[in-house]
This record gives C-alpha cells, structure tokens and sequence, in this order.
C-alpha cells in the first residue's frame, strides 16, 4: 500500500513540475517575442507573471519535502524527487531571468529603435530550444536529448562573447547610444544564463537516468543509449 501511495505522490509531483515548466517555457518565448517585435505589454506580462510563476515554485518544493518525510524513498524513488527539487529551482531561475529580459525590452521599447550589433534571434533560438528540450528530456527520460541541450551550451556561450566585442565595438562607433548599447549586452547574459540553467536540468536527467552526478563530469557531449534504472530497493 505503501508503495501505490507513493507512486500517485510521484505521479502528482511529476505533474506540478511540468505545469511550471510550460509556464516557465511560456514566459520565455513571450519575452523573446516582446525583444524581437518591441512589444512593450506583452514585457510587461512577463514580468507580472513571475509572481505565479514564483508561487508554483515553492508548493512543489514544498509538496517534495513532503514526500520526503512522509515515505523516506530510496533508490530511484529518491533520485526523482531530488531531480525534481533542482529542476524546480533551475525553472525558477530561468523565469527570473526571462522577467529581466522583459524589464530591458520595457526600456528598450521607450527609446528610439538601433540597428543591433549582433543577431540577438539567433542566441534567442538556440535558447528558447534548449529549454524545450531539456523539459522534453525529462517527460521522455531521454539521455540523447539531454546531451543536446549540454552541446548547445557551448554553442551559445561563443555566440554571447562574441556578441560582447561587437556591442564594445558599437559603443565606441556610437558613444551617444551607450545606455540603449548595454541594454543588449544585458539581454545576452541573461539569455546566456538562461541556457546555464537549462544544461543544469539536462545534467539532472542524466544523473536521474545513470544513477550518478554527471555534472562537471561530462567533457564531451555525444548522445549516448540510457542506462536502464536500477530496480526499487
């Protein structure tokens, strides 16, 4: 009996995660959206909807460290729910950070339109995938996408220092620009950040699916067949 009540728990905290994480994805691409088409109300949406976001957070936290203490879980049982207390937290922080690219598209829509010194859409795309996928990673238990998600990072790491040298340069052609110039290197740290947290939850996966840390393990990304779960204890 014991067993089956843990299981609905798992099933429901499974549940509550992916709810946060559409809400979370949602937030993201509506900020990437208000960036791309200078939308100011659909920015400011996103920055009103941190507050759910930010609630739906702490009930799963908190409804985790129930199922903790109610069932003391082992094996497998335990791995899901600490997967899923920092998957919760990485989710958490990815819609803090979309509420701040919201607050520079706020600003960005009340000062006169440049021409930007690097292709934010480009970074923006990679990004908004990355989450995608490591949310997807999770539903399916799927290590191939989840080591997709931990090869892109780089990828967008490269685009945000280069993107750095060409918003430097600009500032220097068009010094009269510089507030509106290091808005842009702002929203491409938080977009670089964003992509940060979605590896931490690709990493989650796979330390869930191998049944160890593979966090600062991992040197090379290649997709690679899914251990199978070891049985309960």
């Amino acid at each position: 009996m014991m067993t089956t009540h843990l299981e609905i728990e798992l099933a429901r905290l499974k549940k509550l995660l992916l709810y946060l994480g559409a809400n979370v994805e949602e937030s993201l691409l509506r900020a990437i959206s208000a960036l791309t088409d200078r939308d100011e109300q659909q920015a400011v949406a996103v920055i009103q909807h941190d507050i759910e976001i930010d609630r739906l957070e702490v009930e799963l936290e908190e409804e985790c460290l129930k199922t903790l203490a109610l069932y003391q879980p082992v094996a497998r049982d335990l791995r899901l729910i600490v997967a899923t207390l920092k998957i919760n937290n990485d989710l958490e922080r990815i819609a803090d950070l979309s509420a701040n690219i919201a607050e520079r598209v706020v600003f960005l829509c009340r000062r006169e339109p440049i021409a930007v010194p690097f292709d934010v859409a480009e970074m923006a795309r990679h990004v908004r995938l990355m989450v995608k996928k490591c949310l997807d990673a999770f539903v399916r238990l799927d290590s191939d996408l989840a080591y997709e998600v931990c090869a892109t990072d780089d990828h967008v790491d490269q685009i945000n220092r280069e993107m750095y040298g060409k918003v430097t340069q600009a500032i220097q052609e068009n010094p009269e620009r510089l507030e509106t110039l290091i808005n842009y290197i702002s929203i491409s740290r938080y977009l670089e950040r964003v992509a940060d947290h979605a590896t931490n939850i690709a990493e989650d996966v796979l330390g869930l699916l191998e049944g160890e840390i593979v966090r600062h393990r991992l040197e090379e990304f290649e997709p690679k067949k899914t251990k199978p779960m070891p049985d309960k204890e």
